[in-house]
């Protein structure tokens, strides 16, 4: 087994297009989802402690966390679905019941400050015993975000692969099975940590790709004309995700350039996102127009941590005095966006600095959305938002006929 797995694995991770590579590694977004699905899980947490969390999952902090776990969709695509207020069948069994929405956000408080894998354990056997319909093992993607080196995530496609794999018949919808596949792939993952990683990440979505796609397991000649058409179709569909996500990629990077470029001519000292800097947008490399060193920000290490990630900011030359910051939203969470920028806007007490979401076009309605939630509002932060075709049509004319940051106002729109 160990030498037949060792190959799948070497196919896994040279398949440019596997979750391997499109996912696991050099996937910015992904490390990013680490700190705001946390961050959104204390927030549920305090949400359920202060009776603010609601009785349905739209417009909860939930919501956000499953939105940004759904967002890495090349494991968890439908991650929410399981936890969508089905009213006919009183599930998920949390938004009504409070001993049960109060014995859900215990299990979260206990999960997210636990040590040990031990620790963990014992809360899941302690929540299987409520027997809470709707709160089987999806919440394991929930756990995954908080232990990712102890909680491998879970659905059909990995426990298809799991199956698949290692010639079992396990189900999906309970705990005890979980725990079981759990003790497989903790023991895998450590055979082939050197391999994979210790993040458990790495061979769920090993198993997810055996879970979707056979050919991993070189076993194409065996398929019938059925999944043989049924393959070929998952390959193309993966072929064009993959082009969507490098094209987003580069529209990305242009937005981030024009920003960079008007901020420069504009006389601000300006940076990217710590993890952008080596980009670059038509042949122009950010870092030769962008600060080589992050200002001195005297922010506690965490919120600088957050705010190294914003997009684009622009300071004061040769201060660390902010005037306008840039969230570039493409396909992932608006909120996120937001959540950075308002990191910021809660660090400094200037509040000349002007917070923008530059967005594309067909995204405006999601981000009017957004900027009109009540949290939002209620933190009176000078945001606004831009258009991708509006900042690229007046790219040239800001940098040259531009006075100061204000400029940027004659592009942006704002949500009363």
């Amino acid at each position: 087994m160990s030498e037949h797995l060792q190959t799948i694995i070497q196919r896994y991770k040279s398949d440019q297009e596997s979750v391997y590579n499109t996912w696991f590694i050099n996937n910015a977004e992904r490390l990013k989802a680490f700190r705001y699905i946390r961050r959104g899980v204390l927030q549920v947490i305090d949400d359920i402690k202060n009776k603010r969390f609601g009785n349905d999952f739209k417009g909860t902090s939930l919501e956000f966390v499953l939105s940004c776990i759904t967002e890495q969709k090349q494991v968890f695509e439908g991650a929410a679905h399981p936890f969508y207020w089905k009213p006919k069948l009183r599930i998920p069994d949390i938004y009504e019941n409070p001993s049960n929405k109060i014995a859900f956000g215990q299990f979260l408080e206990n999960c997210i400050n636990a040590k040990n894998e031990e620790q963990l354990i014992r809360e899941i056997h302690q929540l299987d015993a409520l027997k809470i319909k709707g709160l089987g093992p999806a919440v394991a993607s929930i756990l995954y975000f908080l232990h990712p080196t102890l909680m491998p995530p879970f659905n059909t496609a990995i426990i298809n692969g799991f199956n698949y794999l290692f010639k079992d018949k396990k189900k999906l919808g309970s705990w005890t099975e979980y725990l079981k596949i759990r003790t497989v792939i903790m023991d895998m993952n450590h055979k082939f940590c050197d391999e994979l990683s210790l993040d458990t990440g790495a061979f769920a979505g090993l198993l997810f790709e055996i879970g979707t796609q056979k050919l991993l397991l070189g076993s194409e000649e065996y398929l019938s004309k059925e999944e043989s058409i049924r393959l070929e179709k998952l390959i193309v569909k993966r072929h064009k995700e993959r082009l969507k996500e490098t094209e987003d990629e580069q529209l990305h990077n242009e937005m981030q350039y024009h920003l960079l470029k008007i901020g420069h001519a504009l006389g601000y000292d300006v940076i990217a996102a710590s993890n952008d800097r080596s980009r670059s947008w038509n042949g122009s490399k950010f870092s030769f127009i962008s600060l080589s060193n992050f200002p001195d920000l005297l922010l506690d290490r965490e919120v600088l941590n957050t705010v190294k990630l914003i997009d684009v900011l622009w300071f004061k030359k040769g201060t660390a005095t902010v005037v306008a910051a840039f969230e570039v939203e493409k396909s992932t969470s608006i909120y996120s966006g937001i959540l950075r920028l308002s990191d910021l806007s809660c660090s400094i007490v200037d509040n000349q600095e002007v917070f923008y979401l530059v967005v594309p076009d067909n995204r405006e309605k999601d981000v009017i959305m957004q900027l009109t939630r009540p949290a939002v509002k209620k933190g009176n932060i000078a945001m606004k938002y831009i258009c991708f075709s509006d900042l690229r049509k007046h790219c040239d004319a800001l940098c040259k006929f531009g006075d100061d940051h204000l400029v940027m106002q004659k592009i942006a729109h704002t949500v009363s």
